[in-house]
């Protein structure tokens, strides 16, 4: 008989857990009164048998186990609309759950039935909180007289909290805390006593277990104001500044138990390392402009305080008729919390090589600067730089030697950087240059204004819009490189004209870059079913001679349709574009990349 035990004691264990296997979903109906159907589905979203029915692998115990666990979850949420005298029954195939023992489910389930009585809507009799940190203003829904929501209670006690934490009272609590339900008069009486605690100040960052990011940098970068009296928001700003490395795939900061000598409070760090390694590519196709393809190895980590190494290199204009086979090499190495939490070093160099329709350029650059982060949505740099070029255009065969001194300021409110559906980006670029040698002095600025408006609450109608500005002011055409001039048509100004081919036209057919620079361009993306959207889009480019856009500027236009299929890191983007002059309709352009063309 001993050598049947264990199997008997797997059959014994297979009977108490009765639906072992998946069975068929069961339907789950919740009964209301008439007069509190609409309740019905604030219930059903807090039903653990309605979300346990939807699974595909639902064994009858799991069903047993949610129906009995509903009872709980039902005067929960009969509570957060200020019932608190409801009743409530759940039977299963019939039989009331509770009544049911938990491991002895029935082989199949096929109805659970939730009815729920409501009863009356309660009102607040007295609200109190004290005490209250100087300033704190509790929900106006807490007061007398109010529905007695118990998730108004919470947020009022939430807000009592925060008062006194703000004031430096890291380890305030609640005390006390009494609710009385009048059932006769359908009212209830809130009660809630808080203990502040003593006033605190920032302790040390405690790093929890070091990692591949030395913990003296992880205190500087993190930049926990120490000795300062204590608030909440210092601690939110700490673990932003760490995740916005990069260096990092979790970070978690929480403070002390207890507090520690002299009434500081010590905020504890556990990180954990994000992989230090990273590349990726992409690839765009243009019918003129031929293909352009790049790529960039990134480490995130580079000499153990959180540094950033950027490589990118691009080749364009390969099979294209946009004058030759573009290559850019370029680095850029940033060291964040270099002089203070949100300020930053970075250095930069970049050799190029510009085959373009109207001039070819070389040119090497050297630079470093400071980079400053204002907020999480206001970023701004600025620094120095050398610059070489070695020039044949138009105008002739030449060698410049710059020293520039560029500055960026950039707003950024987009909620996606590759497929926005609102917010806003302006960006403002301003570099004064001097010549050293052939160049001249002056600045170049170029300014970036995108706005994404949201025409339907989900989203699915998108209206984006967007204007560039460009002038070159001080230095004449022949002293500025002509990277820094500028060109209309193409991809990233106006599709459907060919690439560049708006400039400043020069005796005998040549043409060089433009000292002023103006473009608009609309879009209308409309979501398709799944993954599809289409697009609607129409652009317009100005290019002058002078530097204010006077009245000698040329401009062109261009409009078309493309698709989008998001891949969910953002959509491939398919345009086909026509210019809109003596051209329209006969000359057609196609791009192909990766992203929203703006």
């Amino acid at each position: 008989m001993s050598h049947f035990r264990p199997f008997l004691s797997v059959l014994l264990a297979l009977a108490l857990l009765g639906g072992g296997r998946a069975v068929a979903a069961a339907e789950v109906v919740i009964a209301l009164p008439a007069d509190a159907q609409g309740l019905g589905g604030h219930l059903r979203d807090a039903s653990l048998s309605v979300q346990t029915a939807a699974r595909e692998d639902a064994t009858a115990q799991d069903l047993l186990a949610a129906a009995r666990a509903d009872y709980a979850r039902m005067v929960g949420a009969l509570y957060e609309v200020g019932r608190y005298g409801g009743v409530v029954s759940i039977r299963v195939d019939g039989r009331e759950a509770a009544d049911m023992p938990a491991f002895a489910a029935p082989a199949r389930i096929g109805r659970i039935a939730i009815r729920v009585e409501p009863g009356p809507l309660f009102t607040f009799s007295q609200t109190r909180i004290a005490p209250l940190a100087p300033g704190t203003q509790l929900p106006a829904g807490f007061g007398p007289g109010m529905p007695a929501f118990s998730k108004v209670i919470g947020k009022a006690a939430a807000v009592a909290g925060r008062g006194w934490r703000e004031a430096g009272h890291a380890k305030v609590a609640i005390a006390t805390q009494q609710l009385v339900a009048d059932h006769r008069g359908a009212r209830l009486a809130a009660d809630i006593t808080l203990a502040p605690g003593p006033r605190l100040r920032f302790g040390q960052l405690v790093v929890a277990r070091a990692g591949k990011v030395r913990p003296e940098r992880v205190r500087t970068i993190a930049g926990l104001p120490t000795g300062r009296i204590y608030h909440p928001d210092e601690v939110d700003d700490a673990s932003r500044r760490l995740r916005r490395t990069g260096a990092f795939s979790s970070v978690v900061l929480e403070e002390a138990a207890t507090p520690g000598p002299g009434g500081t409070l010590d905020v504890i760090a556990t990180l954990a390392d994000a992989r230090p390694r990273r590349f990726g590519f992409g690839a765009e196709l243009s019918s003129l402009e031929g293909l352009t393809l790049s790529g960039f190895w990134l480490h995130r980590n580079l000499l153990g305080g959180a540094e950033r190494l950027r490589v990118e290199a691009e080749v364009g204009g390969i099979g294209g008729d946009s004058g030759g086979i573009d290559y850019v090499l370029s680095s850029r190495f940033d060291r964040p919390a270099t002089f203070t939490p949100d300020t930053g070093l970075f250095l930069t160099a970049r050799i190029q090589e510009k085959n373009e329709p109207d001039y070819r350029e070389r040119s090497a650059r050297l630079g470093g600067g400071l980079s400053h982060i204002f907020s999480d949505t206001l970023t701004g740099e600025a620094g120095i730089a050398y610059q070489y070029s070695d020039i044949d255009d138009d105008l002739g065969s030449r060698r410049l030697e710059h020293l520039l001194f560029p500055a960026r300021l950039t707003w950024d409110t987009r909620d996606d950087d590759l497929n926005a559906k609102h917010g806003v980006y302006l960006d403002l670029d301003v570099t004064s240059f001097a010549g050293l040698s052939g160049g001249g002095l002056g600045a170049r600025v170029y300014f970036d204004a995108r706005q994404y408006i949201s025409l339907t609450r989900d989203g699915g109608l998108v209206l984006a819009t967007r204007a560039q500005l460009g002038t070159v002011n001080g230095a004449s055409l022949t002293e500025v490189p002509p990277e820094m001039l500028f060109f209309s048509g193409g991809a990233g100004t106006v599709r459907g004209q060919s690439y560049k081919s708006l400039g400043i036209d020069l005796p005998g057919g040549r043409q060089v870059g433009g000292r002023s620079f103006s473009a608009v361009s609309a879009e209308l993306r409309a979501d398709l079913s799944g993954p599809w959207s289409v697009v609607g889009f129409a652009d317009g480019g100005f290019v002058g001679s002078g530097s204010w856009w006077d009245g000698a500027s040329d401009s062109h236009y261009g409009a078309g349709l493309g698709v989008r299929y998001d891949t969910g890191l953002g959509p491939i983007r398919v345009d086909i574009a026509t210019p809109l002059d003596s051209g329209a309709g006969n000359e057609v352009e196609l791009y192909i990349g990766i992203g929203q063309a703006f």
